[in-house]
C-alpha cells in the first residue's frame, strides 16, 4: 500500500497552497488528490470565459434545497471540479476582506488570526504588479493587478457617482482602508486567468516529493484509535483504493464536501450519523453546521451607447473576440465579467458590511436571464449594479443524504430566513438605484431595467425572483473552541489525531467580501502550522 507523509484532499484554493509549501523543502513527501481533471478546458485560462464555465465538466454543479423565503427555489451553487477548485472557475476577484473579520475570529478564541497575524500570510502569497507599499507582496506566486487592457466608461461612471452619493473613493480595499468605491483587483496575469493552479502547482510539478492525482475523488479517511492513517478514494464507481498518511491528512475539499467528508468517516453529529447507518468515531456535533454565504440580485439599466459586454456575447462577436484574443491578447475576453465595486457599512462606526459589485452587463427584467447562462443574456447594451449581502444573519448546513460518497450533500443555506437580511438588501437596491440617479450617471443611462416597481414590496418581489448565491459558501467546519467548533486554531480537527482542515469551512464568520483570497491565505499559514508540528 502507497504511503506519503501528507495526504491533502482537494486541489483547489488552499490545497494547491498547501501542496506547493509542504513539498517546498523536499524533506516530505506529498499526495495531493484531486476529484477533478486537469485545467485543460481552454475557456479556464481565459477571463472573459468564465461564463462558459458554469454546468460543465469543471463544475460540481450544486444546488441548495428548496429555498422557503426565495419562492421555494433551488438555487443553483458552481463549486470548481478541476485543479486550481473555485480559482479555476471563478470571477478572478482579489478581495481580502475586512481587518475587522480577522479581529473577530481571534476574538471568538482563536489567536494569531487576528488581522495583524495573517497579513503577512495575504502578503506572501502576492505578487501585486500594481501596488507598493506595506500592505502588499512583490515576491509571491500570485499575481494581482488591475484590468490592464480594458475599461468601460460605465465603470468611471459607477465610481463617480457612488462618489457623488456619498460612498468616498478607494483606491485600494485590500489596503489601510477597506470603504469606498474603486477598481476590482484580480488574479489575471498577461490577459490570462492565475489559477492557484497556475501560481502555485504547474511550477513546481516535477518535484520528486510530489505527486498530485486527478479524477480522483475521496471516499474517506481512515481512521484508527482517534487518528487519520489515510484516506480511501475511487478507483471506479464500485472500485476503491487506499493510501496511507505517515504524518497528516489535511481536508482542502471545501465548505461543502470537507464536512460532508467528515461524516462519511464517521465524526459529526450521533444521531446524524446513525440514521445514515455510518459507525460513529467522534462526536463532533458542529460538523456542517454554520453555513453562511453571501446573495446578490440584479438592479440594471439599458444603456445609451454600446460600450459594454451584452453586444459581444452574439455568436459573430464572440468569433471576433476570440479570434482577437488569440492573436493579440487583447480585448474584452482579457477581462473578468467585474469591473468596480463598493464597500460601506449600512450602521455608523461600524465595519463594512455591504458591497456593490458592478458589470458592464445588462441582466434583463423578465426572468429569463440565467445568471449562469451567456445565451439567455439580452444583447443590447447596458450595467449592472449587484447589491451584495455580507454579514448573513441567516444560518444554514450541510448533511449527508446516505452513506454513499458519489451522492451529492445536502445543502440547506435557510437564504432569508432572517428578516434582518432581507430588509438589508432592500435597503441596498436603494442605495444602488440613488447611484444610478446621480449624475456621472446621466450620460449613460437609457431607461431602468430592474426593479420596475420601486416600492419596497416591489424590490422585495424583485430580491425573492432573482437573489443568486455569490457562491461563496464558509463555515461549516468551524474554527474555535465552543460547543459547535470543528477545528482548533490550529486547525487540527478536535479529538482526532493527524488531521486537519485548510479551506473556507473553517471561517467562524464569514468575511466581508469575496472570499477566494481569504482561503489562500488559509492555505499558507496552514501550512505553516503543519510544518511548525512537524518539526
Amino acid at each position: 500500500m502507497q504511503s506519503f507523509d501528507y495526504i491533502i484532499v482537494g486541489a483547489g484554493s488552499a490545497g494547491c497552497v498547501l501542496a506547493n509549501r509542504l513539498s517546498e523543502n523536499g524533506e516530505f513527501s506529498v499526495l495531493l488528490i484531486e476529484a477533478g481533471g486537469p485545467a485543460k478546458k481552454k475557456e479556464i485560462g481565459i477571463p472573459g470565459g468564465y461564463g462558459k464555465l458554469h454546468r460543465t465538466a469543471v463544475d460540481w454543479g450544486f444546488w441548495t434545497e428548496a429555498q422557503e423565503f426565495v419562492n421555494n427555489r433551488r438555487i443553483y451553487l458552481p463549486r470548481g471540479k478541476v485543479l486550481g477548485g473555485s480559482s479555476s472557475t471563478n470571477a478572478m476577484a482579489y478581495v481580502r476582506g475586512n481587518k475587522a473579520d480577522f479581529d473577530e475570529w481571534e476574538n471568538l478564541g482563536n489567536p494569531g488570526w487576528g488581522y495583524d497575524s495573517v497579513l503577512p500570510y495575504f502578503k506572501k502569497s502576492e505578487h501585486n504588479a500594481d501596488l507598493n507599499d506595506s500592505f502588499h507582496g512583490k515576491n509571491g506566486a500570485l499575481h494581482v493587478e488591475f484590468a490592464k487592457s480594458h475599461q468601460t466608461p460605465y465603470a468611471r461612471a459607477f465610481v463617480e457617482a457612488c462618489i457623488q452619493a456619498g460612498i468616498p473613493a478607494s483606491p485600494d480595499y485590500n489596503g489601510e482602508k477597506q470603504e469606498g468605491a474603486g477598481y476590482f483587483q484580480f488574479t489575471i496575469k498577461n490577459g490570462k486567468r492565475h489559477s492557484t493552479a497556475e501560481a502555485f502547482l504547474k511550477p513546481i510539478l516535477s518535484r520528486k516529493n510530489l505527486k498530485v492525482l486527478t479524477q480522483s475523488q475521496v471516499k474517506k479517511i481512515l481512521i484508527q484509535k482517534d487518528r487519520a492513517v489515510g484516506v480511501e478514494y475511487f478507483t471506479g464507481k464500485n472500485s476503491s483504493e487506499r493510501i496511507l498518511a505517515k504524518k497528516e491528512v489535511i481536508l482542502c475539499a471545501g465548505a461543502f464536501q470537507s464536512p460532508q467528508l467528515l461524516m462519511l468517516s464517521g465524526i459529526g453529529e450521533p444521531e446524524e450519523l446513525k440514521n445514515k447507518r455510518i459507525d460513529l468515531v467522534k462526536s463532533l456535533p458542529g460538523v456542517g453546521k454554520n453555513l453562511q454565504d453571501h446573495l446578490f440580485f440584479p438592479v440594471s439599466a439599458f444603456s445609451k451607447t454600446q460600450e459594454g459586454f451584452n453586444h459581444h456575447l452574439t455568436p459573430w462577436n464572440q468569433a471576433k473576440d476570440f479570434i482577437q484574443y488569440l492573436i493579440t491578447s487583447k480585448g474584452v475576453l482579457t477581462c473578468s465579467p467585474l469591473e468596480a465595486v463598493a464597500f460601506y457599512s449600512t450602521q455608523i462606526d461600524k465595519p463594512v458590511d455591504f458591497q456593490l459589485h458592478f458589470t458592464p452587463i445588462q441582466v434583463g427584467n423578465d426572468g429569463k436571464t440565467d445568471l449562469y447562462n451567456l445565451d439567455t443574456y439580452p444583447k443590447e447594451d447596458g450595467f449592472t449594479i449587484l447589491p451584495s449581502l455580507l454579514k448573513p444573519k441567516s444560518i444554514g448546513y450541510v448533511g449527508i443524504r446516505s452513506s454513499h460518497a458519489l451522492e451529492a450533500p445536502i445543502i440547506q443555506p435557510k437564504f432569508l430566513s432572517e428578516e434582518e437580511d432581507l430588509i438589508t438588501l432592500v435597503n441596498g437596491a436603494k442605495k444602488a438605484l440613488e447611484i444610478f440617479a446621480q449624475e456621472a450617471f446621466k450620460p449613460h443611462i437609457k431607461e431602468l431595467v430592474c426593479p420596475l416597481d420601486q416600492t419596497d414590496q416591489g424590490i422585495i418581489e424583485l430580491i425573492r425572483q432573482r437573489v443568486e448565491t455569490i457562491y461563496h459558501p464558509v463555515g461549516t467546519c468551524k474554527m474555535g473552541h465552543d460547543p459547535d467548533a470543528v477545528v482548533n486554531s490550529k486547525l487540527q480537527v478536535i479529538g482526532i489525531e493527524g488531521l486537519r482542515v485548510a479551506d473556507a469551512s473553517i471561517m467562524p464568520t464569514i468575511v466581508a467580501g469575496n472570499t477566494n483570497a481569504a482561503v489562500i491565505m488559509i492555505g499558507e499559514k496552514a501550512s505553516e502550522l503543519i510544518l511548525k508540528d512537524t518539526n
